[in-house]
């Protein structure tokens, strides 16, 4: 099936720690920050983009639901395209890697949990 138009995505996460998701990935990994709102309906949120895509992810916090609980094998994975933007990151993040579910992840990136405990593996090479 072929679309007509090009299509987009934004991934959405609910967290009750907005603030230290917001510093993770805005500030340690360096994801753009696109817009915000705050009490929409009960809900703050953020929109990042994610760099040399249109893909955003959006992290909201309020309402009446609990966040997901993190899975091992739920995760996002992030080529930043060298040793030096991996190491670049770790050092903004401040956090210790964390051993994948997967071993192939432990032989192709790094991985590093998020305020949530969700994984998020850094690859230094680049999407084929």
């Amino acid at each position: 099936m072929r679309y007509e138009r090009t299509m987009q995505i934004r991934l959405a996460r609910h967290t009750n720690r907005l603030d230290e998701v917001v510093r993770f990935y805005r500030d340690g990994l360096g994801l753009p920050e696109i817009g915000r709102f705050e009490d929409h309906a009960g809900y703050d949120g953020i929109f990042l983009a994610v760099p040399g895509t249109e893909a955003h992810l959006e992290f909201t916090s309020g309402g009446s639901h609990e966040p997901p609980a993190p899975h091992p094998e739920t995760l996002v994975v992030l080529y930043l395209g060298t040793e030096a933007a991996v190491a670049q990151a770790r050092e903004r993040i401040g956090a210790e890697p964390v051993e994948p579910a997967n071993p192939y992840w432990g032989a192709h990136g790094v991985t590093l949990a998020d305020p949530n405990g969700f994984q998020v593996v850094l690859v230094p090479e680049s999407w084929p």
